[in-house]
């Protein structure tokens, strides 16, 4: 596009630091205040099956991630690498903690959203809406009530060959969930959603931002209401090329998203700011480290990072 700066630059051998990231820029001076010049992505690790759910561990400094087909939940740390944090993990896929510093994890197989306490004991959360089982649970954000909201598609329902149906969907659709562990509440906040994927909060809470990787492949943007509820649900971006999966926000209230070239940026008006090519199509991305300023992309079989120049919104 005429209206977009590409920096083309060539990556070395996988495994190192990468010389320099490629960089598609739209907004010169806004994409410098999110990636420094000299940023360069690395490639943390690799060889895995399909990675996903990156969550920063705060207390213990370091990264958990999901290996969806390995049914494994991985941990990366700066000193020590990459090592087995929970195994089975029942294909889990988004990971998240809440105000406590306990992980909560999207499972695919288990189709339900669970509870890792600081003991380690996995319990369910929630498993089902209206006597109802989850499609398979995808991604998850706690608020700062602590109130759990996840994303429901049926991507991890099998597909029959002979009716093209998905197999045990007790649910009518794919929806947006809120839960409130206090009172055990679960509302469907959204229902016309194709397949609802990542989800993230703006820095104040008061919108709520979805990502479909549906047909439509566009992340929606809706009014968080004092109650809970929902309204709106504009389209606040489409993303080309691929489709939305993870997202995140930071702390500026742009909004970060994977695509099928990379992690695209947008401005908290919807328009472009700019995009980190990335070697593999990233499936999710979250921000940590101790400054909170490390970009960890989970992208198909590998786990990069990137140093950028602003911390994430929440956790």
């Amino acid at each position: 596009m005429s209206n977009v700066l590409l920096l083309s630059l060539t990556f070395v051998a996988p495994g190192l630091a990468l010389h320099a990231a490629d960089f598609q820029i739209a907004k010169p001076t806004e994409f410098r205040q999110c990636v420094p010049a000299d940023a360069t992505v690395t490639k943390l690790a690799g060889d895995f099956t399909f990675t996903e759910g990156p969550t920063w561990i705060k207390a213990g400094g370091f990264l958990v991630f999901s290996d969806i087909p390995k049914d494994e939940l991985k941990q990366w740390k700066p000193a020590g690498g990459t090592t087995t944090y929970r195994q089975p993990s029942y294909n889990a896929n988004g990971n998240t903690t809440d105000p406590d510093g306990r992980l909560i994890t999207c499972e695919h197989s288990g189709r339900r959203v669970a509870l890792q306490e600081k003991s380690g004991t996995v319990r369910t959360l929630v498993d089902s809406f209206e006597g109802k089982k989850f499609n398979s649970p995808n991604d998850v954000v706690v608020k700062s009530d602590g109130t759990v909201w996840f994303t429901d598609p049926d991507y991890g329902l099998k597909t029959n060959p002979a009716t093209k149906q998905k197999e045990g969907r007790e649910q009518p659709g794919n929806f947006v969930y809120r839960h409130d562990p206090k009172s055990g509440t679960t509302t469907a906040l959204v229902k016309d959603f194709v397949n609802p994927n990542g989800l993230a909060f703006s820095p104040d809470e008061k919108k709520l931002y979805v990502a479909d990787s549906g047909t439509p492949k566009h992340i929606r943007v809706f009014d968080v209401k004092a109650d809970g509820t929902v309204s709106g649900g504009q389209v606040f971006c489409k993303i080309d090329p691929g489709a939305p999966d993870g997202i995140r926000v930071d702390k500026a209230g742009r909004v970060w998203s994977s695509a099928g070239d990379g992690v695209q940026i947008f401005a908290p008006d919807g328009s472009l700011v700019g995009k980190i090519l990335v070697p593999e199509s990233p499936a999710n991305l979250c921000f940590g480290g101790d400054d909170g300023r490390t970009l960890f992309i989970t992208a198909r079989k590998s786990l990069y990072s990137i140093k950028v120049a602003v911390a994430g919104a929440g956790r």
